[in-house]
């Protein structure tokens, strides 16, 4: 994530994001999914990681979580989850090759700009395990803009990603959708996207 804006309102606003989706990720089906995907032990990636709320739930359940976020006050508060490693790092420092059995993007590549996503997805692509599992959590819409607090968002429709999974050659397995408030409280179309190298 290169938008100084997005950034500067998660450094301000990390308390406030950690309280307002503390408990979330204990009833998320798709977490649910993806851990249950994995091998026992498994490696994971958690990009833009947040408060390290799903990193916690993927260590409790005896995988080996990285989390990463750009933020440095997001990643002192994921820092806090027993079992969890954590690092400051942003979308352009993912990098290496078959380190991960599941990669986990959950409402974070939306803030990357549309013309560095499909860098980005390859990157994801090369440093996944064959077999492995992608998650990715998007907002769903059409152009770019920012929300009422000041995140760039970046929208995408089910087609355009699935078309941009597989030019990195990940075939989608799952799909959901569904519609909420985020933390500027105005509610917003979403799809999680699973998918397989």
């Amino acid at each position: 994530m290169s938008d100084e804006e997005t950034l500067r309102v998660y450094a301000r606003r990390a308390s406030d994001y950690a309280e307002r989706f503390a408990g979330g990720s204990d009833q998320n089906p798709q977490l649910e999914a993806f851990i249950a995907a994995l091998p026992d032990g498994g490696t994971v990636l958690d990009i833009g990681c947040g408060p390290g709320f799903s990193s916690s739930i993927m260590a409790d359940a005896g995988l080996q979580v990285t989390a990463m976020d750009p933020v440095p006050e997001m990643v002192a508060l994921a820092s806090r989850h027993p079992r969890v490693t954590t690092r400051v790092a942003g979308f352009d420092d993912i990098g290496g090759t078959d380190l991960y059995d599941g990669i986990w993007a959950n409402f974070s590549l939306l803030h990357a700009p549309r013309h560095a996503m499909p860098g980005h997805l390859a990157a994801i692509a090369e440093a996944l395990r064959p077999g492995g599992v992608f998650h990715i959590g998007m907002k769903t819409g059409a152009g770019a803009q920012r929300d009422p607090i000041g995140r760039l968002y970046t929208y995408y429709t089910d087609t355009e990603l699935t078309g941009l999974l597989a030019d990195v050659g990940l075939s989608v397995t799952d799909r959901a959708t569904g519609r909420e408030k985020g933390l500027d409280g105005v509610e917003a179309d979403w799809i999680c996207l699973a998918a397989r190298g």
